[in-house]
């Protein structure tokens, strides 16, 4: 008998520890996937948004962290205290073109949507939106709404239908073109409107500029700051800011699935020490027919491999799967959004999934080291004559 076909006869001789076992290294190794899966594309949805803001700088209130930096890319809903004379300091400074927005939350059909308050041919030429249907606003003031092309799928939506917004209903303007960035899931509303609705007064929650010449970014941003006392960030501070918050989430989420990885290593090492107690007459055998201890040692290692190999495989498609069912329902919140945004929550490539099985079967190989040296070390008289 070959050394392969010893090492499945042996795993597969008590069938339910051996199920128990690999369900144990499933669990763990699935834990691990499904939040590389729900978190593993978080880093590139992040680099498109901040894309497709289209802006060198962001004003937001002063004292802000990142948590309001995350939520200008998710669109979530944010204080409205930056004023209208504030806008306006801010645009008497030459070289810059500024775009304020109102960013709120609201439900259609209890369903979450985002609302975005903005000044439609500023925004339009700010964001460079195509319109796909229907018509965009027509003046800075008008009485309706234009949709992102996933929200008017999301709610079956077309030009020239209504829509109740905070109790009042509203004529569907237009649809825009795919944007592929959050603008697709968005209710755009001209800001007065947006601002009566919501009541936010003359406020608003963030503005987004483009300076004429990049050199002069640091001396735009200190312009800024004494000319209306408001928080300033570059897109590249906020999205070294955005990546850090998220990258915390990622690295604790994984800490979690690790503890899970790690308790399937201990069952691993329960199996194979039972085992080693219990197939000492075999050990034995094999060691009197000439098996040297470094060939007991090897059929130990390779069953625990074994195991972690096809637990990392069944882990990987269970963590996926898991992924696939979990995204649609989790919660609405600025982290989970992006999840969202990302597709299906399962953008994980071929070398996060072979590094995830390649993991499994390390784990697994190092649990197996002690029950396999214990069975290395036993005599063949010793072995033969346990009963």
């Amino acid at each position: 008998m070959t050394l392969a076909k010893l090492v499945v006869k042996n795993i597969t001789r008590r069938r339910g520890r051996f199920v128990f076992t690999l369900l144990g290294i499933t669990i763990g190794i699935a834990s691990f996937v499904t939040f590389l899966a729900m978190g593993g594309s978080l880093k590139s949805e992040i680099y498109r948004e901040t894309a497709a803001l289209g802006a060198n700088l962001v004003v937001i209130p002063k004292g802000s962290c990142g948590y309001e930096q995350l939520s200008i890319l998710t669109g979530d809903q944010m204080p409205t205290n930056i004023s209208a004379e504030e806008i306006a300091s801010i645009r008497a400074i030459r070289g810059l073109t500024v775009v304020p927005f109102l960013a709120q939350q609201t439900a259609i059909n209890n369903r979450p949507v985002t609302v975005s308050g903005i000044e439609p041919a500023a925004t339009l030429a700010f964001k460079r939106w195509q319109v796909a249907r229907g018509a965009y606003f027509a003046r800075d003031d008008e009485n309706g709404v234009v949709l992102g092309a996933g929200a008017a799928r999301q709610f079956e939506l077309q030009p020239d239908a209504t829509v109740t917004i905070r109790g009042e209903k509203l004529p569907v303007l237009g649809i825009l073109a795919e944007t592929g960035g959050r603008d697709d899931a968005t209710l755009f509303l001209s800001l007065p409107l947006a601002q009566r609705l919501f009541k936010s007064a003359d406020n608003v929650s963030y503005a987004a500029i483009r300076v004429d010449n990049l050199a002069l970014t640091e001396g735009y941003i200190e312009q800024i700051r004494v000319a209306t006392g408001l928080g300033v960030v570059s897109d590249k501070q906020m999205l070294k800011s955005v990546l850090g918050i998220v990258g915390t989430v990622n690295i604790t989420l994984q800490l979690i699935a690790a503890v899970a990885v790690l308790a399937a290593a201990f069952g691993i090492i329960n199996t194979m020490v039972a085992a080693t107690y219990e197939r000492k007459r075999e050990i034995g055998i094999l060691q009197a027919l000439g098996a040297r201890r470094r060939t007991i040692f090897t059929l130990f290692m390779l069953e625990a491999g074994f195991y972690g190999v096809i637990g990392g495989v069944t882990g990987v498609i269970g963590g996926l799967a898991t992924a696939v069912i979990a995204t649609p329902y989790i919660s609405q919140n600025a982290f989970t959004t992006l999840v969202k945004g990302s597709g299906n929550g399962t953008l994980v490539d071929a070398k996060v999934i072979a590094g995830s099985i390649l993991f499994s079967a390390i784990v697994a190989v190092v649990a197996g080291i002690y029950p396999a040296w214990r069975a290395a070390r036993l005599t063949p008289v010793e072995a033969i004559s346990y009963e």
